[in-house]
């Protein structure tokens, strides 16, 4: 089978050393960084026709994302490979201590289909600057943009090195059979746990970028105008396709009916029509399906129009929904914002923590007690108080889940930790130690091990 021949190629490669050499890595990283920009145009007309993505946000979510990952590793690797010098301890004097961070060897990268470049090429990226060799497996979902990076990749790269595997769930399931040494998944928690089951069977380490419901909390004493305008831009950036999206927002009964007509305020001001740079449309027919099912119509405050033809889904809030409601029940992921009214702020964080730990969390508020019962009290893998989305965007901030939101994290220093193994080397020196570990043992020997112990 191709795919078991390059996976052999790619350890024979590892073997020889090569991915170890910081120059070898930044080579390779910049090649990744011209070959980027020199095929932008194509970057771009394949996301178009997968889900007409604007050249706008195109740049702003994806490609700006991998090309700033690129230039931190180019600017931080030497930093990051250097050996860490670390305390001895008292029992193992004379000695020093170091971490050496070892690139993992041969990793398998697969990706989502809803921000496919960022979701493909940043895991890409961090395990290139933690020098393994890489298979990356876009998702099918998102065909035009897999092509694309089929051609940016095994066009200009030794497959013995970096290969991108074009295909689907068969594809996909012949590449979980094989053994590599970290696996890297984004996408639905279902999905998630498919790949983690097949990486148990060889032992293999996985980090899970997987999703979940994120809640949006605004509270009386928020900045309604600005919490109203980002998270209308959070919600419905690439049509609500976003794992960090907020999924529903809870609002202070107080405030709500105030805060609504915020909401549909800036729905209307940022042009969310059909075909538009500022809106994408769904990324197919099934789930175009799956989210039009979820509008409850009697519930709907703004929105709740769609075209199938064009799959098209307007921006929607739904007003007076329960924490019972169908839409309650699952990870969104589409368009369509749910509204719950709430009087205490305890009581809500309190039904909050009766759900599964989302990806993220997001607070609106001036009360700085509100924040510290936030930050302190709920679970969650990240978010951002008073913003959406944008905790992202800081790559000195881990991304990454907790709970069945996900396993690990990456960006910056965490993705280059990520795809390496904190290997400790302890030296010693050969002189001047005492005897003390060694037989014949002896009570006074006893007494002096437990006072360095």
């Amino acid at each position: 089978m191709e795919i078991e021949k390059i996976l052999h190629s790619q350890r024979e490669f590892f073997k020889t050393q090569q991915t170890k050499s910081i120059a070898f890595r930044k080579m390779y990283l910049e090649k990744l960084r011209d070959l980027i920009i020199s095929h932008e145009n194509m970057l771009y007309d394949a996301i178009l026709k997968d889900f007409g993505k604007s050249r706008f946000d195109t740049l702003t979510t994806e490609i700006s994302f991998v090309l700033n990952d690129i230039d931190y590793y180019l600017k931080n690797l030497k930093s990051l490979s250097k050996p860490k010098k670390v305390n001895t301890n008292l029992v193992n004097q004379l000695g020093s201590s170091r971490i050496y961070s070892d690139p993992l060897g041969c990793v398998l990268v697969i990706g989502a289909w809803n921000y496919p470049y960022q979701l493909s090429l940043s895991p890409l990226v961090a395990a290139v600057a933690a020098g393994n060799c890489c298979i990356l497996k876009p998702s099918e979902i998102a065909h035009h943009t897999m092509m694309a990076m089929s051609v940016l990749i095994n066009e200009n790269f030794p497959p013995e090195y970096l290969r991108v595997y074009e295909g689907g769930i068969d594809e996909t399931t012949a590449l979980l059979k094989l053994k590599f040494d970290k696996i890297f998944f984004t996408g639905s928690t279902k999905v998630g746990k498919i790949v983690y089951k097949a990486a148990a069977e060889h032992l293999t380490p996985v980090i899970l970028e997987l999703g979940g419901k994120s809640p949006a909390i605004v509270t009386k004493d928020a900045n309604l105008e600005v919490a109203a305008k980002r998270i209308v831009w959070g919600k419905f950036l690439n049509a609500g396709q976003t794992c960090v999206a907020p999924d529903y927002l809870l609002v202070e009964e107080t405030v709500q009916e105030q805060f609504l007509e915020m909401l549909r305020k800036y729905i209307r001001e940022f042009s969310y029509d059909p075909g538009s740079a500022q809106y994408t449309r769904i990324i197919n027919q099934r789930n175009f399906h799956r989210l039009t099912t979820l509008i409850d119509q009697k519930k709907v405050y703004t929105g709740g129009d769609f075209n199938e033809e064009q799959l098209y889904i307007a921006p929607t809030i739904l007003n007076a929904v329960d924490w019972n409601d169908e839409i309650m029940q699952e990870e969104i992921f589409g368009p369509i914002l749910p509204v719950i009214s709430f009087q205490s702020y305890n009581t809500v964080l309190n039904s909050i923590l009766e759900l599964e730990k989302p990806l993220a969390a997001y607070l609106f508020t001036n009360n700085s007690e509100e924040k510290e019962i936030f930050t302190r009290k709920l679970s969650f893998g990240g978010g951002c108080i008073n913003d959406t989305i944008m905790h992202l965007s800081n790559d000195h901030l881990p991304f990454g889940g907790v709970g069945s939101s996900g396993i690990g994290n990456y960006h910056g220093k965490y993705g280059f930790e990520a795809f390496s193994h904190q290997k400790a080397i302890l030296e010693k020196a050969t002189w001047g130690e005492p005897n003390i570990k060694y037989p014949p043992y002896s009570d006074k020997k006893l007494s002096w091990i437990k006072k360095l112990l």
